[in-house]
């Protein structure tokens, strides 16, 4: 659950323009001079990717008298995630509906585009011109408020929700390269679900339109920071919202970065982290880096620019070490910024015991099972975000009905760090709460892979039973095991994690499947889009097609030869064959040698 618990005087700050008393960091807020009532909201977005703070893209009814009238719909990216954006909608009362969406990309490392289309029916979020996650529900019926366009930088002081912030990752920037407004023309548009939508306007931020945007003085009590006009900035033909001490305000950047922390991912690699993107030229000089008495054989800058991996011999985790940074290392500022000699010991996470059993949500566990924790970089596993509830009474199904009486809801990510290898986990779960099927619905992504989908634990097993869900050959590769939790209604849970080690005899790359297997697609219903993912056992021509209900052809997503692996293709009714298909159910059939299996999808316009 977010742990903005705001108080309505915030609201009425907000109408007035009222300034509190001043913080220690400085945030910035563009936003709308106009309100709008539905339509799809459209920006082009790089964040700052620092933990503590988020950078948003969302509508907020700012009018509002009292919490009863609150309507807000957001795009939220928490920097603590690098595969993470969260959707919500806020609706009267202050309830909050949200998801988090796992992406196969770092949000601070390029550009993406981000989407919303509000209507009288449904909210949809898009990634990428892709939808990604709806809500239809009975809330959605109460989102009738005009509300503005918003943009902010911001260090939430939950820091269950946002992690924790500090000095050092300052200053942060988030970028903003374009944003539009398609009005809601159901019937008659051009664009967007349904050709429902008709292009408005779009700001390339080239400079500030007085005309159109305003920038915000403002804050609330679970904001770290206040806004202030200097940190809406613009350069190069981007719009950066800024966050920064007082001192510095604007896109501009004095501060050097700083080794955040050292870790030791096994007795031949140690990652250190930094405080911001470093240039990639100092940062793989392996003499640039001094551990005693332990051989650096190279250094290796990392996906996100922030962490460089060391591969190194005669590292002994049983000894105490210290990383030292000699010189060289550079930020990726313009002009940069050189950080100075530093020393920090290196943290060797305590290794874990096979199968591993963890208890979800309860810090006084049961006899083989050990407590839940929250994860920091220097943890051997652990949660992020969500609450825990103990509940009474006994479980079906099971004689391990303690760990099922306590869970961990509204949490994002599980971590547990392991030795590379291969590795089942098997996840537990109870619905104790609810009484109706359709009140809880939730995904599980592991290891990158989608691995439970639109699972109902009170439709599927019943109220206060056990339910276990395994997720075979998960091939380990970073010594990390990574659990994603995105609701589809209502909050999603765990009570407990069964990790078991199956080898430690693997290569670095994806484990090859030994099964074929057709994935139900997502979403679903769909429209424009839906992505349908397969297994291949082994290679060899491969063929996907759809048919409608009467069994005709309507369009080949594949047709090649393809080679043993796992695979996603995405099916878009306006770009293929499929372009006029009417609302219905469809068929989609993988053949694939002798194996062959059809599933149902749903077109909703």
């Amino acid at each position: 659950m977010i742990k903005r618990i705001l108080l309505t005087f915030f609201m009425l700050a907000l109408a007035s323009g009222l300034l509190f008393a001043q913080k220690k960091y400085k945030g910035a807020e563009y936003r709308t001079k106009s309100s709008f009532l539905y339509g799809r909201f459209e920006a082009s977005i790089k964040v700052a990717g620092k933990e503590g703070a988020l950078a948003s893209f969302f509508t907020y009814n700012d009018s509002a008298k009292g919490t009863s009238e609150w309507n807000e719909i957001d795009i939220e990216i928490l920097g603590r995630y690098k595969n993470d954006v969260q959707f919500n909608t806020i609706t009267p009362g202050q309830s909050n509906h949200v998801r988090h969406q796992y992406v196969n990309f770092n949000p601070a490392v390029d550009f993406h585009t981000y989407a919303f289309e509000w209507t009288p029916d449904y909210v949809a979020w898009f990634i990428d011109g892709v939808e990604v996650y709806r809500q239809t529900g009975a809330h959605i019926k109460t989102l009738v408020r005009s509300q503005k366009l918003m943009m902010n930088v911001w260090n939430p002081i939950y820091t269950n929700w946002a992690g924790v912030w500090n000095d050092s990752r300052l200053p942060a920037f988030s970028f903003y390269d374009w944003a539009a407004y398609y009005k809601y023309t159901p019937g008659i548009g051009n664009y967007g679900t349904g050709n429902n939508f008709t292009f408005d306007w779009r700001d390339d931020f080239n400079s500030w339109d007085t005309s159109r945007w305003d920038k915000a003085t403002h804050t609330w009590d679970g904001n770290g920071c206040d806004f202030v006009v200097d940190n809406a900035a613009f350069n190069n033909g981007k719009l950066v919202l800024c966050l920064t001490d007082k001192s510095n305000l604007g896109y501009v950047d004095k501060i050097s970065p700083s080794l955040l922390n050292v870790v030791a991912i096994d007795n031949t690699k140690i990652q250190a982290s930094f405080s911001e993107d470093i240039d990639k030229t100092g940062a793989e000089i392996k003499s640039n880096y001094l551990i005693n008495s332990v051989a650096i054989n190279s250094a290796t800058l990392l996906n996100d620019n922030r962490t460089v991996e060391l591969s190194v011999s005669g590292f002994d985790p049983s000894s105490a070490h210290n990383l030292i940074i000699t010189s060289g290392i550079k930020d990726a500022a313009s002009p940069s910024n050189t950080m100075g000699m530093v020393s920090k010991t290196i943290v060797v996470p305590p290794s874990l015991t096979f199968p591993l059993k963890i208890n979800a949500g309860n810090n006084h566990s049961p006899i083989a099972y050990i407590s839940d924790k929250e994860w920091t970089p220097e943890s051997n596993y652990g949660f992020m975000d969500g609450d825990t509830t103990t509940y009474t009474g006994s479980i079906a199904n099971t004689a391990e009905g303690q760990v099922y009486l306590s869970e961990r809801h509204g949490l994002a990510k599980y971590f547990v760090r392991v030795p590379n290898g291969v590795y089942r986990v098997k996840l537990m779960f109870a619905e104790n709460y609810f009484t109706s099927v359709g009140s809880r619905i939730f995904d599980v992504y592991v290891h990158g892979q989608k691995s439970i989908s639109d699972l109902d634990i009170l439709k599927e097993a019943g109220r206060k039973t056990a339910l276990v869900k395994t997720i075979d050959n998960i091939n380990v590769t970073d010594g990390l095991i990574e659990i994603h939790f995105a609701a589809q209604v209502g909050e999603p849970l765990i009570n407990g994690i069964v990790v078991d080690q199956i080898s430690t005899d693997v290569k670095e790359g994806k484990l090859l499947p030994t099964n074929f297997k057709l994935e139900q697609n997502y979403p679903n219903p769909f429209n424009p889009a839906t992505v349908i993912g397969y297994r291949l056992a082994s290679s060899g021509n491969v063929s996907l097609k759809v048919y409608d209900s009467l069994g005709r052809e309507v369009a080949t997503i594949v047709d090649e030869e393809k080679s043993q692996g796992n695979y996603e293709v995405t099916f878009n009714v306006e770009t293929r064959r499929g372009e006029s298909l009417p609302s219905g159910v469809y068929i989609y059939r993988l053949q694939a040698g002798s194996y062959s299996k059809t599933k149902k999808m749903i077109l909703l316009k």
